[in-house]
């Protein structure tokens, strides 16, 4: 298939022949899900902890006698039921990471470029750049491409353009390393340099 090269001002220059296995493949939602949900889960810290009774410093001494005193037994001042005392089922360090298949992600990866191109929210530009790091030119840029939901990969992060389009909600740029399914689907639009997309047909086929 084809694909229309646009310039940052929206005119057209041409057109880019891309493989129909990575940009022109079948919607395949279950395995989306599984991707993006794989993703997100791998991005979870897991670092809550708590600690057991056991683990709760002092209780070594039994706080007052067994018998006589009218009230219930306790061996230990750090059992769950008294204050201070350790948790009854303790949060633990843990992986909340999935396993999923390298040809699986790379899969999924092309079901969303594809679907991204049929919906019309994939543009593919011939370079996307600003000559200072201000915010104006970018807005500048977004406006002539009438967009304001937009997610911008190069295959070369600037810093121009990274200090340019920060302060700008519902619009980042990434390069080619840091794709990933939750950004291509995050963003209303999303613009890919040539190179860029060079770059991710060759990872993807």
């Amino acid at each position: 298939m084809e694909l229309t090269i646009q310039t940052s001002n929206n005119k057209t220059v041409g057109t880019m022949r891309v493989a129909d296995s990575v940009f022109a493949v079948a919607f395949n939602e279950p395995l989306i899900h599984q991707v993006l949900t794989a993703y997100l889960a791998g991005a979870r810290a897991g670092t809550k902890a708590q600690k057991t009774r056991s683990e709760v410093r002092g209780g070594g001494r039994k706080p007052f006698k067994q018998k006589g005193t009218g009230r219930a037994r306790a061996g230990t001042i750090r059992s769950p039921i008294w204050r201070g005392g350790g948790v009854t089922f303790a949060a633990k360090l843990r992986d909340h990471s999935k396993k999923l298949n390298k040809k699986m992600y790379r899969a999924g990866m092309r079901s969303i470029l594809s679907e991204l191109v049929r919906q019309d929210r994939f543009i593919c530009v011939d370079a996307f750049d600003v000559t200072a790091a201000k915010t104006k030119q970018v807005l500048e840029k977004l406006a002539s491409l009438n967009l304001d939901d937009a997610l911008i990969v190069t295959d070369a992060l600037s810093e121009n353009l990274y200090l340019g389009i920060r302060n700008i909600p519902r619009a980042d740029v990434i390069d080619t390393n840091e794709i990933d399914p939750h950004s291509l689907i995050g963003f209303e639009k999303v613009v890919m340099t040539q190179a860029a997309v060079a770059k991710v047909e060759a990872w993807l086929s």
